[in-house]
Parts: structure tokens; C-alpha cells; sequence
């Protein structure tokens, strides 16, 4: 019975794997970046009013220095409605790039945590969907699945990283089980593919389902490899996993609302599902998620 189980749950996780990974098309690559100036070796944005993202009120004048990618001082210049101090303000290097930005402000770059790149499907290439992001603000993107193929995705982060391609900072997650040459239906075998992913350069996994052993293990493993995890808790697996099975294993991210209600249940399992639903049925997915 139980070897039979494992088989069906394991026949549902390659079923659920497929439609993550299945696209009509990967959509166009972006391509080399025209727009914009720099990099270089040092930028000062003079005069701008910071808001660090700390829940810190609104700071500035400051003059805040760039090098290597990275803010290396933030100077504090002046009071408001005063002339700044010149004497109080980092001095531009050889090569160097300076910004007025008085009267603006200055924040860090959004971090979104859940963005598919997309493809065909959506009617969008890759450089409409980064440019998008970069026009909000948005720096960083997880992408959850890598759905236009782990090799397609890494590519465009490494471009990104380099600055040759218009894009924000890519982190990239793999479903996990994709391209396993069959079922992972052992906890050995989890680990593995967990252990072949990190190879290939995956910033982390992004799981739909599986047994309880096999979700331990592979989580496990990737904890120990230091690599991140995001899970959208299939309906078809919540009644034996649920999110507070995933915290307690080291889940580092909850995707979507699924799992959720179900760890919150203290009088039953899972919700009570409608006579006609049907989990193929995506409005039937999302209008009774967590419904009592």
C-alpha cells in the first residue's frame, strides 16, 4: 500500500512539474544594453533626501557615494533651506560621475520576491517585462520556477550582473524535480537533485508538493548548501504538508495563499471543497482557496 502510494504521489509530482515548466515559447532574450551611462568607478548623488528603508524618517541634505557598485558613505551636508556645506561633502575621484539630485529623493530598489520573466503566453519579450520592473523601481526579482529553463534565466542574470543587458539583479529557482532523468520518489534521490541544482548555479528551488520524507530531505539539503526555497503548497499535497510543516523543515519563503489555511484548521485537515470542484479548474483554485 504504501509503495503504491509513493508511486501515485510521485506520478502527481512529475504531473505538477510539467505544467510549471511547460511554455509555448521562451520569449526573445533582451538584448545588449543602449540606454543609460556608467558605469564607473565612483557616483556621488549630491543633495538628495534619503529614505533608507529601515523605517527611519526622511534624512538629507546627503551626499551619498557609490563605488564598485556599492554605497561606500552617506554624508550628511547641510539642514534644509540652508546652503550645504561645502566643506562637508565627499570629493569627487578622476573618472568619477557626480548627480544633483536637490529636491528629490532617494530609496532602495524594490525587491520582487515573486516575478516570472514570462514568455509567448504573456505577449511580452524579456526586455519589455525588465524594463517594466527597472520603470517601477524594481531592482531584484526572484524568479519562482525559472519557467523559460534554468540555463535561459542564468544567462540573464549573469548579463544583468555585467551590466550589458537592460535588467534588475536576477535570483533564479528551479521547480524542484525539473529534469530529473525519472520520479524523485526516494529521499536520497531528493537530495541529489537538490545537490545538482546547486551545481548548475540555481539560487534556490521552488517546490509544488511532495511526501513528507522527500519534502524534509530536500529541504534539508538545500538548507545546508545555504540556498533559499520558495513553495506553492499544492492543494494536492496539503492534506500531509502543510506551511507550518515547511517552516518547521527550513522553508525560507511562502508562496500564494495554499497552505496557509490549512496549517490554521484546528477542528479538521483540509477545507471543505465544493461537490463540483475540480483542482484543474483554476477559478475553482483561487475563488475557494481556504474557504471554510
Amino acid at each position: 500500500m504504501r509503495r503504491n502510494l509513493t508511486l501515485f504521489l510521485s506520478i502527481i509530482q512529475v504531473f505538477l512539474v510539467s505544467i510549471a515548466i511547460a511554455q509555448p515559447a521562451t520569449p526573445l532574450k533582451a538584448p545588449p544594453r543602449q540606454e543609460g551611462e556608467g558605469p564607473w568607478d565612483q557616483l556621488i548623488i549630491r543633495g538628495v533626501t534619503l529614505i533608507n528603508g529601515t523605517l527611519a524618517p526622511p534624512l538629507g541634505p546627503v551626499d551619498i557615494v557609490v563605488e564598485k557598485n556599492r554605497i561606500v558613505n552617506i554624508q550628511t551636508v547641510g539642514t534644509p533651506g540652508l546652503p550645504v556645506n561645502a566643506d562637508r561633502r565627499p570629493k569627487l575621484k578622476p573618472g568619477g560621475k557626480e548627480l544633483n539630485a536637490e529636491g528629490m529623493y532617494l530609496l532602495p530598489g524594490f525587491v520582487d520576491t515573486h516575478g516570472h520573466i514570462g514568455g509567448a503566453a504573456q505577449g511580452a519579450n524579456a526586455e519589455y517585462v525588465f524594463k517594466l520592473w527597472m520603470g517601477h523601481g524594481i531592482t531584484t526579482i526572484a524568479e519562482p520556477g525559472s519557467m523559460n529553463g534554468l540555463d535561459w534565466v542564468l544567462d540573464q542574470k549573469n548579463k544583468s550582473n555585467k551590466n550589458e543587458i537592460t535588467a534588475p539583479r536576477i535570483k533564479a529557482f528551479t521547480v524542484f524535480g525539473a529534469k530529473a532523468a525519472s520520479p524523485v520518489s526516494t529521499p536520497e534521490q531528493a537530495r541529489q537533485w537538490v545537490r545538482d541544482n546547486a551545481k548548475q548555479g540555481a539560487d534556490g528551488i521552488k517546490f509544488f508538493g511532495a511526501s513528507p520524507e522527500i519534502m524534509s530531505a530536500a529541504l534539508d539539503e538545500n538548507k545546508k548548501l545555504g540556498l533559499r526555497s520558495k513553495m506553492h503548497h499544492s492543494q494536492t499535497y496539503v492534506g500531509g504538508w502543510n506551511v507550518l510543516n515547511s517552516a518547521r523543515a527550513g522553508l525560507t519563503s511562502m508562496e500564494h495563499w495554499y497552505g496557509l489555511p490549512e496549517a490554521m484548521f484546528t477542528d479538521r485537515t483540509v477545507q471543505n471543497y465544493s461537490l463540483d470542484y475540480n483542482y484543474q479548474n483554476e477559478q475553482d483554485r483561487f475563488g475557494e482557496a481556504g474557504t471554510l
